[in-house]
């Protein structure tokens, strides 16, 4: 398609509430802590201050991703949308899943206790969090959402843009979910496995970040029709923007398998037993 039409049919990119995703964001912030703070008298389900913070933190790069002026540049550079993208499945959920969240709350949402006691709730939870499925859906998810058809469609459509990063973070958080293995997760592969899990999940990445880096030719002419926000033209935003997954996704599965291999080689790791589930009693 000339650029010219691509100009007539994109246009901006639409940009849904932020105030709403800050008030959801907030919300679950304060159920949280509320939960953290009930927990603190309980010997047994104490969870430490590193912890709390880990959970903020996850919580504000998922605001910054969708809710902050950040956000904005997603429909004017590549690398806006690509920072995005990085915040909400790499950075954030892996933070989050580290706050170890279930128990606060549990202990935040009245009737949430009862809910995740239910067998059909456990049993839905087991299929979910099998790593095969997260692995495949976070696979799926990435390369989906970057094919030129569908980004485009989440670039001319508010609704298919909230879509578009709800699945990022949703199947984010299914990704880290064994890698991080929070409460009240059992490991169901042995721990070693997940290190070949980090490395395998580069490859959809490394190919994607490949072919933007190296392509001569623009992947997403949309960017062709608005301002350019830096020196940059639409090929080096595009470059910039694999670039920058390429660095970033390497960095943080080398961080998480480094984790990964010193807990297997202490004493400790390789004596570690799974844990039974528990449910919070209130």
């Amino acid at each position: 398609m000339p650029p010219a039409m691509w100009c007539s049919a994109s246009g901006s990119s639409p940009m849904y509430n932020g105030i709403s995703l800050t008030v959801l964001l907030a919300f679950a912030a304060m159920v949280y802590l509320y939960g953290w703070s009930r927990l603190r008298h309980d010997v047994r389900n104490t969870i430490p201050a590193w912890r709390v913070c880990s959970f903020l933190f996850g919580v504000l790069a998922a605001w910054v991703a969708v809710a902050s002026p950040i956000a904005s540049f997603d429909g004017k550079m590549l690398t806006g949308h690509m920072i995005q993208h990085l915040l909400l499945m790499t950075f954030a959920p892996p933070l989050i899943w580290l706050g170890a969240p279930v128990k606060p709350f549990l202990c935040g949402l009245p009737g949430a206790n009862l809910l995740f006691a239910s067998p059909r709730a456990r049993q839905f939870g087991q299929v979910l969090g099998h790593p095969a499925l997260c692995w495949l859906s976070a696979a799926a998810v990435l390369i989906a959402w970057h094919a030129p058809a569908l980004f485009r469609l989440g670039m001319e459509s508010e609704a298919w843009h909230l879509v578009e990063h709800l699945s990022f973070f949703g199947t984010g958080l299914l990704f880290w979910w064994p890698v991080v293995q929070p409460w009240p997760s059992v490991p169901r592969w042995p721990r070693w496995s997940m290190l070949l899990y980090l490395f395998l999940a580069t490859l959809p990445c490394d190919v994607l970040s490949g072919l933007l880096v190296f392509s001569d030719r623009v992947a997403y002419p949309m960017y062709l029709c608005t301002p350019r926000q830096s020196g940059l033209s639409v090929l080096e935003d595009q470059q910039c923007a694999g670039a920058l997954m390429w660095t970033c996704v390497t960095v943080i599965f080398l961080v998480a398998g480094t984790i990964l291999s010193t807990q297997l080689l202490s004493p400790e790791g390789s004596q570690t037993h799974p844990q039974p589930v528990e449910v919070v009693s209130l």
